[in-house]
């Protein structure tokens, strides 16, 4: 049986001759998403801006629906629902009322009311200020942390060049998704940064794959001119990339129309995170070995004693 190729094997599109472009368009992706963030704002979740915290039991399996319409005239703002654990266990979200614990108690009370008899209310919590800082703090420093040891992984299983180049791609990405996230008023939570750290690792696999045909070429064709070598490595794993891609999108989209509100975001942060993660691996992060000092004597080190013959392909 014939592999799936939905690219032909002898395709050859120039990848590295329009660098510039790719280059000019992330630039433009994350000056604006900059902008976004530092003039708009993030929608921050109750994970980071404080909130309350409610888990309830109902005798029967909990409709989710019902019970987000009788809350959102109560006018408490952002509320969230979701079931964990059994169905008849449900997570409410409130975020923080203006006023002190008096404005809280009054917000529990309220949804206490509508949500009526047969409720067992089994857990009632704040979430301060102070909290939702450290969990802020702690979702930059996870991100942070992923990022360094992302770098560690392929200096240590290529060169530093590779690494450089694979960070700067993953921070393209993160930058874009919270950009996304900043323009469309997406909410901005814990479930977020755990998107993000999963782009970027998605991201990061597929830059490997390229960067692993990058070196196989090194080694083989000690001589092909670098812009060249760079460019057929791409073409070489690109139906790869676009299958990947493509079934990946498949259950991201499934998630995101029949998943329901609670993964939504989530899902269409993936969804983005693939999208963008692709791009960069074959427009960004491959362009930019042209960039970082490949020579002939770091070629060389790369390629190790291998003696092959050098063949174009």
């Amino acid at each position: 049986m014939k592999p799936l190729n939905l690219i032909p094997a002898d395709v050859n599109i120039a990848f590295i001759v329009k660098r510039k472009l790719f280059f000019a368009f992330s630039t433009i992706l994350l000056v604006a998403s900059i902008g976004l963030v530092l003039t708009q704002g993030l929608n921050f979740g109750i994970d980071f801006k404080g909130g309350i915290l409610i888990e309830v039991r109902t005798s029967e399996p909990a409709d989710i629906a019902d019970m987000r319409t009788k809350m959102s005239g109560l006018g408490l703002g952002d509320i969230s629902l979701q079931n964990f654990g059994e169905d008849t266990d449900v997570l409410i979200r409130v975020q923080r009322q203006e006023g002190g614990d008096e404005a809280q108690q009054e917000a529990v009370n309220a949804i206490k009311g509508v949500l009526g008899e047969g409720v067992n209310y089994r857990r009632t919590e704040f979430v301060g200020p102070q909290v939702s800082q450290e969990l802020l703090e702690d979702g930059i420093l996870a991100v942070s942390l992923a990022m360094l040891a992302i770098l560690v992984y392929i200096w240590f299983r290529f060169e530093w060049q590779f690494g450089v180049c694979a960070v700067l791609a993953l921070v393209h990405d993160v930058i874009s998704t919270i950009g996304i996230f900043a323009l469309l008023g997406l909410e901005f939570n814990l479930s977020t940064v755990a998107a993000v750290l999963t782009i970027a690792g998605y991201s990061i696999n597929d830059t490997v794959v390229v960067f692993d045909r990058v070196r196989e070429n090194l080694r083989k064709y000690k001589t092909m001119p670098l812009p060249e070598l760079l460019n057929i490595s791409i073409n070489h794993t690109l139906s790869r990339t676009i299958i990947t891609s493509l079934t990946t999108l498949i259950a991201l989209l499934a998630l995101y129309f029949l998943g329901g509100e609670v993964i939504r975001d989530f899902s269409f942060a993936m969804i983005w995170g693939v999208v963008i993660g692709t791009y960069s691996s074959i427009c960004v992060a491959v362009p930019l070995l042209m960039y970082m000092g490949l020579d002939e004597r770091a070629r060389g080190s790369i390629a190790g004693d291998d003696t092959e013959a050098d063949a174009r392909p």
